[in-house]
């Protein structure tokens, strides 16, 4: 059995119907049960349930032959870092009690550090904390940038005609589609090939600045000259409390940015075969443009 977490996530729903697909028996795992009805249409056996509850994790990874985590950013929750970590003692417990073997576990580029990286701080944490548990082979995935995270600026340019984040024009950053660490996840899950504990990052397929993302965009979605504007951190931080996150995670996603900025937020591992994936960014912009024209 193989049980997944954040199963209607981007992540989390690719993994299922991989699973499902390669004839392997699936536990799914989420908040909302209305969710989970088209996961389980396909075979998965849904489980409802809330990560920082580890009794339900424990029933959830029970006979559990492998596991994939992950631990959300809490969007509104007052001390981010805080909610993390109550998230990761959850399944850090559970995993013990079930006895899982194998945990897949999504991370993040920077979480080998411990603080200055937003959100990623609780990241750290987490991994910190599955590699104290005995007896578990655990494999933790460190992923870049989503691809994803740029579809938030939709609205942006179609109301302002602009394209802008905190992240200075020129810094090359590498960026990955989520599709990508869900293809890896689910291949590790499959192959159980991992000892001990253990890190992978994951790439992408190459770097890119917010001039080149932008340009990228701009002629995916008819708008060739599409400009990029660094937003400065105090004006950002407003933003998005002002569109509802709490006043911690808006704090810590202006650090993250400012830990690319300074050079701080990097993969430790140099480009390779072994950690660059194949979805390019251009032909995410496709799916960008898909999602600006609807």
């Amino acid at each position: 059995m193989y049980v997944i977490t954040g199963a209607t996530g981007h992540t989390g729903r690719a993994i299922v119907e991989k699973l499902l697909a390669e004839g392997k028996p699936v536990r799914a795992v989420a908040r909302s049960a209305e969710h989970l009805k088209p996961l389980a249409a396909k075979g998965a056996e849904p489980f409802v349930g809330s990560l920082e509850d580890t009794e339900a994790m424990a029933r959830a990874f029970s006979g559990a032959e492998a596991v994939y985590t992950l631990v959300p950013t809490p969007l509104t929750a007052p001390d981010v870092r805080a909610s993390q970590n109550r998230v990761g003692e959850a399944l850090a417990s559970a995993i013990a009690k079930a006895r899982v073997p194998y945990v897949v576990n999504l991370s993040s580029v920077g979480a080998h550090l411990s603080e200055k990286v937003g959100p990623v701080t609780g990241l750290y944490d987490v991994e910190q904390r599955f590699n104290r548990l005995e007896g578990v082979n655990v494999l933790h995935l460190r992923p870049t940038f989503f691809m994803e995270n740029f579809l938030m600026n939709v609205p942006m340019i179609k109301n302002m005609g602009i394209h802008g984040t905190p992240m200075k024009p020129d810094i090359a950053v590498p960026l990955i589609a989520t599709k990508d660490i869900a293809a890896e996840a689910a291949e590790r899950l499959l192959r159980l090939d991992f000892k001990g504990k253990s890190v992978k990052e994951l790439l992408g397929p190459r770097e890119l600045t917010m001039t080149e993302v932008t340009a990228i965009l701009g002629r995916a979605i008819g708008k060739p000259s599409l400009p990029y504007v660094q937003f400065p951190y105090g004006d950002a931080e407003k933003a998005m409390t002002g569109m509802g996150l709490s006043p911690d995670v808006a704090r810590g996603y202006i650090e993250m940015y400012r830990a690319f900025n300074d050079g701080i937020m990097k993969p430790t591992e140099k480009r390779s075969a072994k950690n660059t994936t194949p979805t390019s960014f251009e032909a995410f912009a496709e799916e960008f443009a898909a999602v600006y024209k609807q």
